[in-house]
C-alpha cells in the first residue's frame, strides 16, 4: 500500500494492490480502517503484462499526482512505470507512459532477482524527480528525470 502523502477533499487515500494482477484506490475518512477499494490501474502494456503493482507514495506536482508503478512482463522481467493521477480525483487516471520509465539493462540483469529493477519511492527535488532503484536483488542506482519532461511524455497518449 501506498499512502498519499496529504487528505484529498478531506479524506485519506491510499494506492493499493488487492488481488496479484491490478492497482485499487481506497478513500477513508479513518486512517486505520480501509474498506471499498476501486479498480485503479490494469496491466496495459507489453512490459507490464502479467501485472502492475505501485512504487511508493504518489509525488504531488501541479499537474496532478504522479505514481510510479512496477510492470511484470514476459520472463517476469520488471520495470518501472508513471503513471498520472488526477490531483482532486485520484481515481482518476490522466495518462501513463506506453513505455518504461526504467526498464534493467545489460548490467542490471544479473543477480539474486535477475532481470529486475524496483523502487519503493521517489522524490521531487529541483524540478527533476531523484529515483533510487535496486537491480536484481544485488545493488543500488539512482536515476534522475525532468518532472517537466515525464510530466509531458505521461500527458501525450
Amino acid at each position: 500500500m501506498a499512502l498519499f502523502p496529504r487528505k484529498i477533499n478531506g479524506r485519506y487515500a491510499l494506492v493499493s494492490r488487492h488481488d496479484a494482477e491490478n492497482l485499487y484506490i481506497v478513500f477513508s475518512d479513518n486512517v486505520y480502517q480501509w474498506n471499498a477499494p476501486a479498480p485503479l490501474l490494469q496491466p496495459g502494456a507489453h512490459w507490464e503484462f502479467t501485472q502492475i503493482g505501485n512504487c511508493g507514495s504518489p509525488i504531488e506536482t501541479d499537474k496532478g499526482w504522479i505514481l510510479l508503478t512496477h510492470g511484470v512482463g514476459p520472463v517476469r522481467k520488471y520495470c518501472i512505470g508513471a503513471v498520472l493521477l488526477d490531483l482532486d480525483n485520484p481515481a482518476k487516471v490522466i495518462g501513463r507512459l506506453k513505455e518504461p520509465l526504467i526498464a534493467p539493462d545489460e548490467s542490471e540483469r544479473e543477480g539474486y532477482v535477475p532481470n529486475v529493477v524496483y523502487t519503493c519511492g521517489a522524490i521531487a527535488h529541483n524540478g527533476r524527480l531523484i529515483i533510487p532503484y535496486a537491480m536484481s536483488d544485488r545493488a543500488t542506482r539512482i536515476a534522475s528525470v525532468s518532472v517537466d519532461e515525464l510530466l509531458a511524455k505521461i500527458r501525450s497518449k
